[in-house]
């Protein structure tokens, strides 16, 4: 098998491919930035490729058969028509999911316990000591909207810390065999949530919420999913938590829920614009926490680990003829 590596190589990782039998390796300088043209003669001869975006020149892969990306989006294959190729894919769902989670956790912390209006005091010198900085989240309803990995993992820890745990899945919430997962992370059997709702009861999903979490892939099924109905479905004391694609949840309807009160507040790791504008009016709410992008990211110590690994483990089921780990089916992959 020829194997095109066009990631940060780790010599761990390049070790393993070396001892899995008829492997040949060919490796590009990394660009993980934006798609671009490779050399085809470098890369003609391979059948897996091991990248973030595929080359722009994928047509000059002819023998192409296997696509590994080291994101859990997969915005970046919906176009290339994969599946009229015979080109399978996977993603990094689960290389995420920990850090995410943790992140989800601090900020609904953070929102309920009005931190940034405290930070606001202390800069100011002033010591209030309000009710609204003394909230905990103990016994909320989190609504986790989307059941994959970082759903799972951030159900575990909130039912660890006490909060009722709903979960919207159109299609229900099964266990998900030959998923990557960290070891003793996430909720593999699919049973820790304490409601599930399917599709057509979005609304009764949202009415009882005190934190609503997006952890859903940006497809063009899912493109401003959130928007005015389901904003203003929530109840007027809930949080919105967005750290999965900016895309998700209309923009103008989310800056008319703000100004208008509909909801208490967000926290937003995914945006509208790379980077955004600073004098976009999202920067300015009192009662928003904005991050850039990094509540799961490449800089995270764990990344390159666990990345190489779902690669590793995909090219020896690959080899051993085994389901893949994180495989994208073709339904996923094929525009709607």
């Amino acid at each position: 098998m020829n194997v095109l590596i066009d990631v940060t190589t780790l010599p761990t990782g390049m070790a393993a491919l070396a001892e899995i039998e008829g492997v040949q390796v060919i490796a590009v300088e990394p660009n993980d930035e934006a798609p671009r043209e490779l050399p085809a003669d470098a890369i003609r001869s391979a059948e897996l490729l091991f990248c973030t975006y595929p080359p722009l020149n994928l047509e000059d892969m002819p023998d192409l058969r296997f696509i590994q990306i080291c994101s859990s989006g997969f915005s970046q294959l919906i176009e290339l028509g994969l599946p009229q190729r015979g080109i399978r894919a996977a993603n990094a769902s689960g290389v995420f999911d920990t850090a995410i989670a943790e992140w989800i956790i601090a900020m609904m912390i953070n929102l309920r316990r009005d931190l940034r209006g405290l930070i606001r005091n202390q800069e100011a010198g002033i010591f209030d000591r309000a009710a609204r900085f003394q909230r905990d989240i103990r016994g909320s309803h989190l609504g986790i909207w989307g059941y994959g990995g970082i759903g799972r993992q951030t159900a575990r820890l909130a039912k660890a810390l006490g909060l009722t745990v709903w979960v919207y899945a159109p299609r229900g919430v099964r266990p998900r065999p030959n998923h990557y997962l960290v070891p003793g992370a996430g909720d593999p059997e699919g049973m820790l949530p304490d409601r599930v709702f399917t599709a057509s009861q979005e609304i009764e999903f949202l009415k009882s919420l005190d934190f609503l979490v997006l952890t859903m892939p940006l497809t063009p099924a899912t493109s401003g999913i959130i928007g005015e109905k389901e904003l203003k479905s929530l109840p007027p004391t809930a949080f919105l938590l967005n750290p999965a694609r900016g895309g998700l949840i209309d923009e103008q309807s989310l800056l008319r829920a703000l100004r208008e009160q509909w909801i208490a507040g967000a926290a937003l790791d995914a945006h509208y614009a790379y980077p955004m504008p600073a004098d976009h009016p999202l920067w300015r709410f009192p009662n928003v926490i904005m991050t850039p992008h990094i509540s799961g990211s490449s800089e995270m110590p764990y990344f390159l680990e666990r990345t190489w690994d779902i690669f590793i483990q995909n090219v020896k089921r690959i080899h051993s003829s085994q389901p893949l780990l994180n495989e994208l089916s073709a339904e996923q992959l094929r525009p709607s």
